[in-house]
């Protein structure tokens, strides 16, 4: 071993305190030891052999602590920001004094604090390691909710909501990337929905919590003070507990032996994501500027979240508009969270099971534009309440949109910083059609808000067709990737084993038998763990 070579790798033990041996012979080596993925510590230029039992084994126990923490702080999250709405049908407004568009600015200004937190949100997610992170960002909005409780006016809402906002803007992109980090990419779509599903669980307990904290009798506090403040304390006696179980990485896993370490890290191998860099690299920027699907993935996340906002904010005011009392208004939203779930669960199974995310995301955009068409042409009377109830009910398939295009983003993009930049910019987009989304909705059109449904109906339009041209793009790089594979003496086409339901050596990516295809198949992953971007390492296939 070369000795500067012996030197990086002593840097890199050290730094994770692991004995194995990281094989480094070349200056080209010491780069990659340097700028690569925390997991070469363990790994180094090593090929290790798993079964497809070790493989399903791993999996079991990453789901029960990594996922099971992702599943439960995604719930509060969606929880502490659910229950404005509910709030509202509680006498948040009239308590406060909220006029005009006042409760619209309020519901729009955690979202504004998440897009102008998104450029730290995405060096944090790099430097700062994930069980320090996650609870400071938990404990934080917790607070900023629990402190919703005792405002008594518009600008006191508005300051609890923009540190709820603040604190809530690391969440979407650090569980996107701690998902990529863990799971395989056919493994990805479900654990995605597993969390993100949370919005329809969300909203079944954010409905049941409104309905029986409304019916506490209290002298001192109002009902919304109630639910603020019950929901705001259980995220904070939640921190400490995630500070407790999550693992920063696989190399730093407590839950995983010695030997299953590197058997964790080779099973990810054929993702071409990589497993995680402490490095922030400015170039991994610079190319997701210049690229066209970064702008196809704002597009499809900002048209999505204009209408998710939509629910969220006035879901309760739209359907306590059809004539029903606050009590029955938030028992009603119970179907609409269950609905939430089951979409996000089946959609989620759909495109793991069959590998292709444009076709089905097009596809749930269909039942929206319906439900969409009937609360814009239905008259709010007596005799139109079951079918406009059906078509509120509809809008419930949008929420099967977003863990798709998020797996669909990290299953796209490689290289840590760039993946880290991608989902902040995500969620800037999100945060984006958070805002817009609410201010679509005037008072002054209640109680059927025909101009904003007009204009979420136009948007779901986009969003198909949207879809539709990133799907033509991410066709068009497979086939410059496999131009570059042939210019670089490699095969055309490798098989893109990560999306297969078991595992397999990315030694066997290899589509053709022929014997000069053979001279070239130990060169398949070597790249894997160097955090190469998807369009710097050329065995890396895109998904559509």
């Amino acid at each position: 071993m070369a000795a500067d070579g012996k030197i990086v790798a002593d840097e890199v033990r050290e730094e994770y305190s692991h004995p194995r041996k990281l094989s480094v012979a070349s200056g080209k080596d010491v780069d990659a030891a340097r700028h690569g993925d925390r997991a070469l510590a363990i790994i180094g230029d090593e090929r290790v052999s798993l079964t497809e039992e070790d493989n399903k084994r791993i999996r079991r126990k990453t789901d029960k602590v990594i996922l099971a923490i992702l599943v439960w702080v995604y719930f509060l999250q969606i929880l502490d920001k659910s229950v404005l709405g509910y709030g509202a049908t509680f006498g948040l407004k009239e308590s406060t004094g909220l006029t005009g568009n006042q409760y619209s600015l309020v519901g729009s200004i955690a979202p504004i604090a998440q897009l102008a937190w998104q450029p730290f949100s995405s060096f944090l997610i790099v430097k700062v390691p994930h069980r320090i992170l996650m609870p400071v960002l938990c404990l934080g909005w917790g607070i900023a909710q629990t402190a919703m409780a005792a405002c008594h006016n518009f600008g006191g809402l508005m300051a609890a909501r923009f540190f709820l906002g603040l604190f809530e803007a690391g969440c979407l992109p650090l569980f996107s990337i701690i998902t990529s980090q863990w799971y395989r990419r056919s493994e990805q779509p479900l654990r995605v929905a597993a969390w993100y599903g949370t919005n329809g669980l969300a909203t079944i307990v954010a409905s049941a919590l409104s309905y029986g904290l409304g019916h506490i009798p209290s002298d001192s506090l109002e009902s919304w003070q109630i639910i603020f403040l019950f929901v705001g304390l259980v995220t904070v006696i939640s921190a400490p507990f995630v500070y407790w179980k999550l693992d920063n990485d696989i190399p730093s896993a407590r839950f995983l032996s010695e030997e299953d370490k590197p058997k964790a890290i080779e099973r990810l191998r054929a993702n071409n994501t990589g497993t995680g860099s402490r490095e922030f690299k400015w170039a991994h920027l610079l190319e997701l500027a210049l690229e066209p699907k970064t702008y196809l993935w704002v597009g499809l996340s900002l048209l999505l979240n204009v209408g998710a906002s939509v629910t969220n904010t006035f879901g309760p005011l739209i359907l306590n508009g059809f004539g029903y009392d606050k009590y029955l208004t938030s028992l009603l939203n119970m179907p609409f969270g269950a609905m939430q779930f089951i979409v996000i669960m089946v959609a989620s199974w759909v495109v793991q099971r069959f590998r292709i995310k444009s076709v089905f995301l097009v596809a749930l955009t269909i039942p929206v534009i319906a439900g969409l068409a009937m609360l814009y042409t239905l008259s709010h009377t007596p005799s139109h309440q079951g079918a406009l109830l059906a078509g509120y009910y509809l809008l419930a398939f949008l929420f099967g949109g977003n863990p798709i295009i998020v797996s669909w983003i990290v299953g796209n993009t490689a290289g840590t910083t760039k993946k880290s930049a991608v989902m902040s910019v995500y969620n800037a987009a999100s945060s984006a059609g958070n805002i817009i989304g609410p201010l679509l909705f005037n008072s002054k059109d209640a109680p059927q808000y025909k101009p904003g449904v007009r204009s979420v109906l136009a948007i779901f339009v986009a969003l198909a067709a949207c879809t539709v041209l990133q799907a033509f793009n991410l066709v068009f790089l497979n086939k410059l990737q496999e131009r570059k594979r042939v210019a670089n003496g490699k095969p055309a086409k490798i098989k893109d084993r990560s999306m297969e339901s078991e595992y397999h050596d990315a030694d066997e990516q290899i589509e053709s038998d022929d014997v000069e295809a053979d001279v070239d198949r130990a060169r398949i992953g070597d790249q894997a763990f160097l955090d190469l971007t998807d369009r710097k390492n050329d065995e890396f296939v895109y998904i559509y």
